[in-house]
Order: structure tokens, then sequence, then C-alpha cells
């Protein structure tokens, strides 16, 4: 029997022995009160220290499955966004960097849907789930305190649209604007082309611009640039809108610089969306050239618009 059982026990003595003094009644029940609050607060307390021991899931890296029209299988998965099906709903369980280890308080199978999560605009505080990657899922045999690994393989969404330059054809979909100083170079690496720009001596402007797109979806549509690149300066990234009357220069974002390979998505869909009554667009990639004293470069490849 606990301290607080027994107090109890000899309060309730002690009130059958002292029922005809009046005087110290409303102090019996006041105390004896007290202790019936303290044995259910403590009886609580440890019931709220019991927690479920939860089943984990572990991903380590994801991969991205793609087919010829689709280009490089090359990404930027850098989260997951995790679901699970409960009751024939399905339920959020929150977003993890990765590597991430996940608990869910599931055991038996259960069905778990992942979706891929990107920088958008490359920023880091801009996380969101890419429109473009098809939800991955699979079932799972959670078991308490055990970790299963689980490896999504990502693909494309079926009704994405693309226009790709990857410099692997004959000829390219891009070329330098009238405001350029010079013109692009296309090289190979270990079997693999792409463009390759130096601002150098006397140059200040590199800008190359793809092909006008006519009827890009709006109202929220998403659209997407996909670009691979490194460089040594800052560039922005931008879109000429062409109206019957007159061209408008947006620039989307700014990009920093990278000594290695890296993918940024290019969020253009509220850009897009805004150019009412549009003839057409097309997107381009500008560097100035800030200091004469160092050259500036840039390299990129696997140029994607998808819509």
């Amino acid at each position: 029997m606990s301290f607080i059982s027994k107090q109890i026990k000899n309060k309730k003595i002690d009130i059958l022995k002292n029922n005809t003094h009046k005087n110290t009644h409303s102090f019996v029940n006041i105390t004896f009160l007290f202790l019936i609050s303290l044995f259910f607060i403590s009886s609580c307390d440890k019931e709220e220290n019991i927690q479920e021991v939860p089943s984990y899931i572990h991903i380590e890296d994801v991969i991205l499955t793609t087919n010829a029209s689709e280009g490089s299988d090359k990404h930027n998965i850098t989260d997951v966004w995790v679901y699970i099906e409960s009751n024939t709903e399905i339920e959020f369980r929150g977003a993890y960097p990765l590597p991430a280890t996940i608990p869910l308080l599931q055991t038996d199978s259960t069905k778990i849907y992942i979706r891929a999560g990107i920088k958008d605009n490359g920023i880091s505080g801009t996380r969101v789930k890419y429109s473009f990657y098809k939800t991955f899922e699979t079932d799972v045999f959670l078991v308490k305190d055990s970790i299963i690994n689980i490896n999504p393989n990502f693909e494309y969404v079926s009704n994405a649209n693309f226009e790709i330059e990857n410099f692997e054809g004959v000829g390219t979909n891009i070329d330098t604007t009238l405001k350029s100083d010079i013109d692009f170079e296309v090289r190979t690496e270990d079997g693999n082309k792409y463009a390759h720009a130096i601002l150098n001596d006397n140059d200040l402007i590199f800008e190359v611009a793809t092909e006008e797109f006519e009827n890009l979806p709006q109202v929220g549509a998403p659209v997407y640039i996909e670009l691979d690149y490194k460089s040594n300066h800052d560039f922005i990234v931008g879109t000429y809108i062409n109206y019957p009357f007159s061209v408008v220069n947006r620039e989307l974002i700014w990009v920093t610089p990278k000594e290695d390979w890296n993918k940024i998505y290019i969020n253009m869909t509220r850009t897009v969306s805004e150019a009412i009554d549009n003839t057409s667009m097309k997107f381009y990639i500008n560097i100035f050239r800030t200091d004469t004293t160092q050259d500036a470069w840039i390299e990129f490849d696997n140029l994607k618009i998808l819509y």
C-alpha cells in the first residue's frame, strides 16, 4: 500500500473516532480531500508519462527515374513529405530533410505515401513538395522499436510537358541575345555535353535565352525551370514577356555561385499566371560582370521548362 493510500485510510479512521468533535471536523475533511487530490494527481502523472513506443522508417536517399523524353535523371530532392493511410484516411506525418529516420505510431501492415521535397528557387527557407514528381507509394510491415529502410524511386508525372536543352543533339533550342558580348560553346566532359561561357577582357554581359513559349498555362498552374549549373559569379534567371505593344523584362531570381554542379528548381508559376494577355514568353540567363579584374564564367546543362 502506498504512503498516500495509508494516509487516506488513517484519516478515515480519525474521522470515525473524532466524529463528535465538531471543532475539528472541517479541518479533517479539508485534509482528507487534499490527500485524495494528491493521489489522483499522482496517478494522472504516471499515466501521462507512459509513452507509446513508435515504429520507424529510415530514408537514406532517393532516386529519380526518367525516360528519353524527360531528359536527365539528375535531381536535387532535399526533403521527404511523409503520409500514411490510417482508417481509410491519408494523414500527413511531417516533412523531413534527408537522410531521415521517422517515428510512426503504427504497427503491422501500413501503406506509406512519400512526396519529393525541394528548395523552391534554391532557398532553404522555402521548402515545398515538387509538383512534377509523382507520389511514391509503398506497403511496409512496421514493428515497434524497429527500423524499416525505404528507398523511394520518384518519376515525373505523366501529364507534364517538357522543353529540354541538354546540348546532346544537333543545334540548340537556346541562343545568345543582342545584349550578350559573347557566345557560349558546347564542351564535353566524361561523355556529357554542356554549355560554357566566360567573360574576360572588356566583355561585361553574357545573356542566353530560350525560344518563345506561347499559351503557357495560367490561373496558378505550376510552371518551373530546372537548371544544372556551376559558376564563379552571380547570375539572373528571368523572362521576357511579349505583349501586343510592349516587352516586359521580369527578373525572377538571383542565383549564387557554386563551384560544383548544382541543380536549382525555379518557380515561374506566379510570373506566368500574372502575365495576362501576353502573346509569348521566353526565359533567359544573364551574367553582368561587376569586377573587370577577374574573369566571370558559367557552365550549365539540362535546362528544362516544365508545365
